[in-house]
């Protein structure tokens, strides 16, 4: 068998995996669609070899010209692969790179089969099989195309008969007139063959409405599971990947051929219904009188089906995000573009640039009425759409990569105050069309979920903290803009998953279980709420939790996120954990975590000493995000010196639990400036270093902490003229830090 069509049996998921080897480098529909003749092809030699990549690359289009040409003959050129646009697609991007071509396949089906064989090690070598819903959907599928081609032919079988009944009865006639004879032998004898024919016609005729019942059950069966459960499953998983979730919710190539493979049986139930009217109606049944009536009925359910398929076909694939925010998306600014993308799942021929899709914001949208002070925001331009076919998915698509909004009607001083603040007022952006097909106007619609718009970007924390609220407290169907009018609440169930997902959107790393149980202390505090519910307010209002966690997210995201990502820092552990998991190490072990005390994100190293009254913890102060865009947080610890007794020393040794410094973040350091070619006469080179001196941990309650203004130390190469001349300060006692324990001083050495 073909490694296509084995890959064509995997599940989902890592049919997601083959269609990613292809993504932006060659289209799967090629792929799918010269499977056999693509793997007959020695790739590997044309990769390496320019001749061989030229006669690879001119038998690839000799070959889609061949395909063409049949077609033509065939009579199939609507209802086949569009060979001459794959033909176009292959000149333009390969005629100048043939070897580029080669590689690409070459390296892609060299993947594939390591796919392959990778599951069939993990099955112990067994036949890998779908998960059980789509062998079942799969299965439904390929049961109403078979029963519709056994329609087709019932109902051929049932024209033939009924053209052959009425030349028999006319042409008889006709002879009895011409001879003017009674031919009494041969009309009972043509009588009796008519009688035949008549029941073998009414027997078929109800063998046709006995499949024609049970196609469209089947088909009303995948019809549901395809828009009461697969769907909405699949924007459930769309709405978490929104806020983090690792959840693939991608839709691939099988799931379209799903859609498509049910349209068009629901269209060509409707089409044989079509023919057996007029037949009825050219040759009716008098025994049979409640077949028009019956007929009538099946048409009436197959147009509901179609209906209700075709007006869930079309999705909103990408979600709106702006380009700056891609980790962040439904956060909208009002004249900044943002792009979103729409795909119709039902791809037919008869289809093709024939669906216009229209982006409308707050259409039909209650809340513009009746909350006071909402918004009102358009588009900056008509954004109206053709959807045409991507190579890539083989799905109707149109990607809007230019959209942005304008207000149209702000909020007016003096007004009544806004039942909402900004960030927690929703929006949704509608994509609406039509669709005439048979004489049948359909309309379809997809929505986006919830958004917000901001005016400044000093408002995206908030705004995200509303979009994930909202999406983990709504379903993936729910339109309720109005939600933070009264907002629900959510358990810690809810909320550990959505926090730990921002950890591994930014840093690649979820937070773990000990992580999560210090932030449900802090967020929901000790007693906590007596329904077990974190409340809205306490999470996202004034001074809050959330505001702090977006603060550490963004410095992960900016200065550690390597650091995060393996493991080095341990992050959210307590003073009292901390010294806890330290009392019992080595003297020198030490570990990283972020400050409870600083609001917009800092980060800090405890670790054991040796003191004249035994072990101590002591801690630095807090590296900010100033320092950390001065000096690196490993440069940091490597260069971290501690002065006691007039002994000086580098107090890190170990990583906890026992890791070497060196074997932890030797390979994350960042080189130290080399010096200038040219010495500048009386100065010496400088460069950033961190010193406490004698350190005691400070009276309680501690000293408010000091804020470090670190702006002139951006430019180090302009540091050497102002620090040359100053005297060794580093004699000078240290100031009280803002938490217990906590020192550190910058000096330049």
């Amino acid at each position: 068998m073909a490694q296509w069509q084995e890959l064509l049996k995997l599940d989902s998921a890592l049919q997601n995996r083959v269609r990613q080897l292809y993504d932006g480098r060659f289209p799967t529909e090629i792929r799918n669609q010269l499977s056999h003749w693509i793997e007959s092809q020695d790739w590997s030699s044309a990769a390496v070899n320019e001749n061989a990549a030229a006669a690879c690359f001119c038998a690839l289009l000799q070959h889609l010209e061949e395909q063409w040409h049949r077609s033509v003959q065939e009579n199939s050129i609507l209802q086949g692969p569009d060979f001459p646009r794959m033909r176009a697609y292959i000149v333009e991007n390969f005629q100048a790179q043939p070897l580029n071509l080669a590689a690409i396949l070459s390296e892609c089906l060299k993947e594939e089969k390591q796919i392959l064989e990778s599951v069939t090690m993990t099955m112990g070598g067994s036949p890998v099989v779908m998960a059980p819903q789509w062998t079942e959907l799969d299965n439904r599928v390929m049961q109403l195309k078979l029963q519709l081609l056994e329609l087709k032919k019932e109902v051929k079988v049932l024209e033939d008969l009924s053209e052959k009944l009425d030349f028999i009865r006319n042409s008889w006639q006709s002879k009895a007139v011409e001879q003017k004879v009674e031919l009494v032998q041969s009309k009972a004898l043509v009588e009796q063959e008519c009688l035949k024919m008549a029941r073998s016609i009414s027997q078929t005729k109800q063998v046709v409405l006995q499949r024609l019942v049970s196609v469209l059950n089947e088909a009303a069966g995948s019809v549901q599971t395809l828009t009461g459960v697969e769907l909405p499953q699949w924007r459930r998983r769309q709405q978490r990947s929104c806020i983090g979730s690792p959840e693939d919710a991608g839709l691939d190539l099988l799931e379209f051929c799903r859609f498509t493979a049910v349209a068009e049986v629901l269209l060509s139930v409707g089409e044989q219904l079509q023919q057996l009217q007029v037949q009825n109606q050219r040759f009716p049944t008098p025994d049979f009188p409640g077949l028009t009536d019956s007929m009538a009925e099946m048409e009436k359910f197959s147009r509901r089906l179609t209906r209700n398929l075709l007006a869930s076909a079309l999705v909103v694939e990408k979600q709106p995000v702006m380009q700056n925010l891609p980790q962040r998306p439904l956060i909208l600014k009002t004249g900044v573009r943002f792009k979103v993308t729409v795909s119709f799942m039902v791809n037919l021929p008869a289809f093709k640039t024939l669906i216009k899709v229209k982006p409308v914001f707050d259409k039909d949208v209650e809340e513009v009425k009746t909350i006071s002070g909402f918004r009102q925001f358009d588009f900056s331009r008509d954004d109206a759409k053709v959807l045409d076919v991507d190579l890539s998915s083989g799905a109707l698509t149109a990607a809007y990569e230019h959209m942005s909004l304008k207000e149209k009607k702000s909020r007016v001083k003096g007004s009544c105050e806004s039942q909402l603040t900004v960030t927690e007022e929703l929006h949704i952006i509608r994509f609406v069309t039509q669709l005439q097909h048979n004489g049948e106007t359909f309309h379809i619609q997809a929505s986006s979920l919830p958004l917000v718009v901001v005016s400044s970007s000093n408002q995206v924390p908030s705004a995200w903290a509303a979009i994930m609220w909202s999406n983990m407290a709504s379903g993936a169907d729910s339109e309720n803009l109005s939600l933070f009018l009264d907002p629900p609440g959510l358990t810690w169930q809810q909320l550990a998953p959505l926090l730990s997902w921002q950890f591994l959107s930014v840093g690649q790393r979820p937070l773990d279980q000990d992580q999560l149980s210090m932030l449900q202390a802090k967020i929901m505090g000790d007693p906590g709420d007596p329904d077990g519910l974190i409340h809205w307010n306490k999470f996202s209002k004034d001074e809050s939790v959330w505001i702090w966690i977006d603060g550490i997210l963004d410095l992960i995201k900016k200065f550690v996120w390597e650091l995060w990502r393996d493991g080095c820092i341990m992050g959210f552990v307590s003073k009292e954990r901390t010294r806890s998991l330290l009392r019992e190490k080595p003297v020198g072990t030490f570990l990283i975590r972020f400050s409870e005390s600083i609001l917009d994100g800092a980060i800090t190293f405890s670790w054991v000493e040796q003191s004249a009254g035994g072990k101590r913890i002591h801690a630095v102060e807090p590296y900010t995000k100033k320092e950390l865009s001065v000096l690196s947080l490993p440069n940091a610890i490597y260069n971290y010196t501690l002065t006691m007794s007039g002994r000086s020393h580098n107090p890190l040794v170990y990583l906890y639990p026992d890791t070497p410094k060196d074997a932890a973040f030797a390979r994350y350091r960042v080189a130290e400036p080399s010096p200038p070619s040219k010495k500048t006469k009386d100065y010496i080179s400088t460069k950033i270093i961190l010193v406490a001196i004698d350190p005691t941990p400070p009276p309680s309650p501690p000293m408010p902490a000091i804020d470090m203004d670190l702006d002139g130390l951006e430019d180090l190469d302009g540091l050497e003229d102002l620090f040359s001349d100053l005297p060794d300060l580093s004699h000078l006692p240290l100031e009280s830090c803002s938490e217990p324990g906590f020192f550190n001083q910058f000096i330049i050495s």
